[in-house]
């Protein structure tokens, strides 16, 4: 009786494991693998919010960071991994621009 208990053992802790995979593991992948699609489309004029709420707009791409413009003209220079989302830009009618439309309907 001792090998059933043992192989009883094995299925639950293999359920277990799924679960755990499925609630846990793999959405926090997709998470990551968004984020890094974010990061990797960045390009000049992008207006961007930070993980630190800052909101500016991207006046430079560089290797690993990015050169941001903020409200009052001032330019700071931060990691491109800070950047959390990119913000919609209104155009003077009140409409919002193509290219932030693609990526609202992308998620």
């Amino acid at each position: 009786m001792e090998g059933g208990g043992a192989l009883s053992l094995i299925v639950l802790l293999a359920v277990f494991g799924g679960i755990f995979y499925f609630l846990l593991i793999r959405p926090q992948r997709k998470k990551q693998q968004k984020h890094e699609e974010l990061v990797k489309k960045l390009s000049r004029g992008d207006r961007i919010v930070t993980a630190g709420g800052i909101h500016g707009e991207v006046t430079q791409v560089l290797d690993d960071s990015l050169l941001i413009k903020v409200e009052d003209g001032t330019v700071i220079k931060m990691q491109q991994d800070s950047v959390v989302e990119t913000v919609a830009v209104e155009n003077t009618e009140g409409q919002i621009d193509e290219q932030d439309e693609e990526e609202e309907d992308s998620s």
